[in-house]
């Protein structure tokens, strides 16, 4: 028997839904919420990587919109923010995979699925991880209605794709 009640529910998930192991989804849940508590605490801003591209934007456009005040002095750590979260990604994958990842997605689609995910994102004010790891950790009501209704609007399209037999 195992001293604290998170284990004993994690003996009865099913194989099913986590074929390679509990423990590299719990791990990675560790590390997110490690790095978003160490943005909100060394810099008091909500690490969302939906404010990314205007952020980033604010180094190479005179747009009034993309110099805001919140967007000149959070795009340093913002870059590297979305940098380690790519290159966590690829070191990863590369130690324990012996490559490096790719998708028999094609091209045009991962690129619709960007833009479809970037208007969301702004429509929202947010994206997961904003929402999903701060808003929802924080119980804002915001939040959690955001992510409910990302959460349906993807299951959906999910089961809509796998009912018309779209494949990558």
């Amino acid at each position: 028997m195992h001293p604290l009640p998170v284990f004993a529910l994690l003996d009865i998930l099913p194989n099913e839904l986590f074929p390679n192991g509990v423990s590299r989804y719990a791990i990675g849940g560790v590390f997110i919420g490690l790095g978003v508590a160490v943005i909100y605490l060394g810099t008091g801003i909500i690490a969302g990587a939906s404010t990314f591209l205007e952020s980033t934007l604010s180094y190479v456009s005179d747009v009034p919109r993309f110099q805001k005040p919140k967007y000149v002095a959070s795009r340093d750590w913002r870059v590297l923010f979305t940098l380690g979260m790519v290159g966590g990604a690829a070191i990863y994958q590369f130690t324990f995979h012996g490559d490096i990842w790719t998708t028999d997605v094609q091209w045009w689609r991962l690129l619709g699925g960007g833009f479809l995910v970037g208007v969301g994102t702004r429509l929202g004010k947010g994206c997961t991880s904003g929402h999903g790891v701060c808003g929802v950790g924080s119980a804002s009501f915001t939040s959690i209605v955001n992510v409910a209704t990302f959460m349906v609007v993807a299951i959906g399209v999910a089961q809509l794709m796998q009912a018309l037999q779209v494949v990558p």
